[in-house]
């Protein structure tokens, strides 16, 4: 009994990292939490289930997604104050990393509910190091917006930006994203690394054109990471810069502002400058 006791996990939500891809990588510690808590949430029930039957572990499991994260956290903020201890895993990865997680944490914080985070596989980090690419000031997005205008807009956030750049992308869109930054951040260095611990793990190192070109007509397989390298240093943008970029802009049916916006932000001309400028395109193309 005292064993028993000894063995019981403080009551609290613990947000477990499980393997992307090789079972060998989940951790003793993860093992013994849930081998030891009440029930474990789990983005999908199916993939989950799977992953227990080969650690040989028998537990209720309960849904949490996207779409009902927000209810879940309430019931999870419930169990934990009722002394009950749970545990939430991911289908694969980091909890909370371009998946569910972060609504659980913020209703934690918020109703002062006990939680920690067992550490273990991350794919950002993972296909950072097998990139090659500088790791300091290293910046991790997830994946771009599907929206167009929001797409440009978080990209022209990072386009500055000095550190390594990390995305998450489908492998079916993989040619048409790397093709559109090397419009929007220039042909900069660029790794796909894709199947990661797996059997067909692979890190392919190429300019961004080149990326785009390789997986036009034949979409990598499997789960993918695109890295590309930092902003370099440059010369201040001249006028003819600007007004280069914003005529591409107007090329493809973005009004004014929104320009004005993007030009600014890629090519660190003031809001005002790019704006003037945009609008005097605009007029001379009325004119015309």
């Amino acid at each position: 009994m005292e064993e028993k006791r000894l063995n019981a996990p403080e009551p609290m939500l613990y947000l477990c990292a499980t393997p992307i891809g090789n079972l060998e990588d989940i951790t003793l510690r993860v093992v013994r939490v849930l081998e030891s808590v009440s029930r474990i949430y789990c983005e999908d029930t199916r993939h989950t289930a799977a992953l227990l039957n080969r650690l040989e572990i028998k537990k209720p499991l309960v849904s949490c997604h996207e779409h009902n994260e927000k209810e879940r956290a309430e019931e999870i903020v419930r169990s934990v104050h009722a002394g009950e201890a749970v545990a939430f895993v991911s289908d694969a990865g980091m909890p909370g990393i371009s998946d569910p997680g972060e609504r659980l944490v913020a209703a934690c914080i918020r109703e002062n509910v006990p939680f920690t985070v067992l550490p273990g596989a991350s794919a950002a980090l993972t296909a950072l190091v097998l990139s090659g690419f500088p790791s300091r000031g290293a910046c991790f997005y997830g994946f771009l917006p599907r929206e167009t205008k929001e797409r440009r807009e978080a990209v022209a956030g990072l386009a500055a930006h000095r550190g390594t750049l990390i995305f998450y992308e489908s492998p079916l869109r993989v040619a048409a994203t790397c093709a559109e930054l090397a419009l929007s951040l220039g042909d900069r260095p660029a790794a796909l690394v894709r199947e990661l611990t797996k059997v067909y793990e692979e890190a392919v190192r190429e300019p961004l054109s080149a990326l785009a070109a390789r997986y036009a007509e034949a979409p990598p397989r499997g789960e993918c990471v695109l890295l590309i390298g930092g902003a370099p240093d440059a010369p201040a943008a001249t006028e003819a810069d600007v007004r280069a970029m914003l005529e591409s802009l107007f090329a493809r049916g973005v009004r004014a502002k929104d320009a004005a916006k993007e030009v600014s932000a890629l090519l660190g001309t003031p809001r005002n400058e790019a704006y003037r400028l945009a609008m005097e395109i605009k007029n001379e193309g009325e004119d015309q």
